[in-house]
């Protein structure tokens, strides 16, 4: 059993007994010294007695704390005056004990030089509640671990970037979703759980990372690569890459162009033909970066090390430089976008296309970046459902998802339903981007890809047209 006393005169103090009485800690037991006879709640429990005397009484204080053994003081009195007679008179009696004060007038701790008093202003818990009710106003935790906004409560808005995204997909760097509200319930979320509007996320990390979380997920438009990272990372590997690297820097640099405020870091590996490294050296800028690096060695790090450091969002290189690099499966753990370059430059690219194969569920969790990109580079998007057999019912869902997104994002989806074989459809489109789900069957390798007549075995086969991975997770 813990004794707490109250020495109150101030009419918030009726409230907090309310309060505390409903709570009903079984452990505590409260001794109230107040001039109020009528301030405990009605019918209250045996746990709180009331002490009909004068708070700031040295004398009547010293009596009842000859009596109890008190665990703690709150003071709530009405004026700056009998606040600072009640605190010292407490302190005559028990220096160590621990003091909540009430404050309306600004106090600070500094005047008391008192380690074991915890000062509570009043106004700015009103104003931080009044606050935190305004719109675009975060919810932060007060009252757990630091109480700075370390702990963030955050709705998914429609139209945000972090929805229909499986959690696992998202970097989180510095921060964490710890829990997931929907529908009044809450669930513990793993990497599969997919982000859904009007979604409750309990996020924790550093608080100036939190609020730029926060702007993000509230934020739809010009954020792409958002939320994998915010930057371009461009790779240039010269064993493969040589011929073509000025090609490749170019459709980096316009994608830099075409994206809000995002810088570019170019590697390049293997490096041997100094004039081509001259010519990138070149557009070396305040927001375009180049590294170079010699010899044979292991990559896989420095190219880890610089995507982490550089936060980037998309990782832009040839099939070659990721396959024979044996990057496919460090790049599917980072959970950044992977643009495979192809024959065709993106500036030539009119429409991204999304072959409607495969697994519902990871065709609704790249709808966002989808629209995200095509609205960013102005692109047309098409979903294309192609059967062999015309079995075009087991995509009525997924299209009714594309569909009703269209409408939400306010832009437009060309939907397309053939009897063909999708690879061999897609085999016969020009000037397209095909933009895919990077999962962990994307990853496979083999002789057997070239029996497969799955859409992720045969990615990796052919530089037609470039690629866009993005990342999801299986149930």
């Amino acid at each position: 059993m813990k004794y707490v006393l109250i020495l109150c005169d101030n009419p918030i103090a009726k409230h907090f007994l309310e309060w505390t009485h409903k709570r009903r800690v079984a452990d505590n037991h409260y001794i109230v010294a107040s001039l109020d006879g009528s301030i405990l709640p009605p019918n209250s429990s045996k746990s709180f007695k009331l002490t009909v005397i004068d708070p700031t009484s040295f004398s009547k204080l010293r009596s009842i704390s000859r009596e109890y053994l008190f665990a703690a003081v709150l003071i709530m009195m009405n004026s700056i005056e009998d606040t600072n007679y009640v605190l010292q008179n407490i302190r005559k009696i028990d220096e160590k004990v621990i003091v909540t004060l009430l404050d309306h007038w600004g106090l600070e701790y500094a005047q008391y030089q008192d380690k074991n008093l915890h000062i509570v202003n009043a106004n700015n818990i009103i104003a931080s509640q009044l606050y935190h009710n305004l719109p675009n106003v975060p919810l932060i935790a007060q009252n757990i671990g630091l109480g700075e906004g370390e702990i963030m409560e955050v709705l998914v808005p429609y139209g945000s970037s972090f929805a229909y995204r499986h959690v696992g997909s998202i970097a989180q760097r510095k921060w964490k979703i710890v829990a997931l509200y929907r529908e009044q319930k809450q669930l513990l979320p793993s990497n599969a759980t997919m982000i859904r509007p009007n979604d409750t996320l309990i996020i924790m990390g550093r608080p100036l990372v939190l609020d730029g979380v926060y702007r993000t997920i509230n934020r739809r438009k010009g954020l792409f690569p958002e939320p994998f990272g915010k930057n371009i990372y461009l790779l240039l590997d010269f064993r493969y890459d040589q011929y073509r690297a000025i090609d490749y820097l170019s459709q980096a640099i316009y994608l830099q162009e075409n994206l809000h405020n995002k810088k570019l870091k170019i590697r390049i590996i293997n490096a041997t033909n100094f004039g081509i490294m001259n010519d990138i050296k070149r557009h070396q800028s305040d927001t375009v970066g180049v590294s170079i690096s010699y010899g044979k060695k292991d990559f896989k790090e420095i190219v880890e090390y610089d995507i982490q450091n550089f936060d980037a969002g998309v990782v832009l290189t040839s099939i070659d430089a990721m396959v024979k690099n044996s990057l496919e499966q460090r790049f599917y753990e980072l959970k950044k976008l992977i643009y495979l370059f192809g024959d065709n430059c993106v500036f030539n690219i009119k429409t991204a296309t999304i072959q409607a194969s495969g697994d519902n569920y990871q065709m609704e969790s790249i709808s966002s970046t989808a629209f995200d990109l095509c609205e960013t580079l102005k692109l047309t998007l098409m979903l294309s459902n192609c059967d062999p057999d015309g079995d075009f019912k087991s995509k009525k869902m997924i299209i009714e998802h594309y569909e009703t997104l269209a409408q939400i994002f306010n832009y437009p989806i060309e939907i397309e339903q053939k009897i063909a074989n999708p690879i061999r459809e897609l085999n016969n489109k020009s000037d397209i981007l095909h933009l895919l789900p990077f999962n962990k069957a994307l990853r496979k390798r083999g002789f057997i890809r070239i029996l497969s007549q799955k859409m992720e075995d045969y990615v990796l086969s052919t530089n037609k047209h470039p690629k866009l991975l993005i990342p999801t997770e299986t149930l």
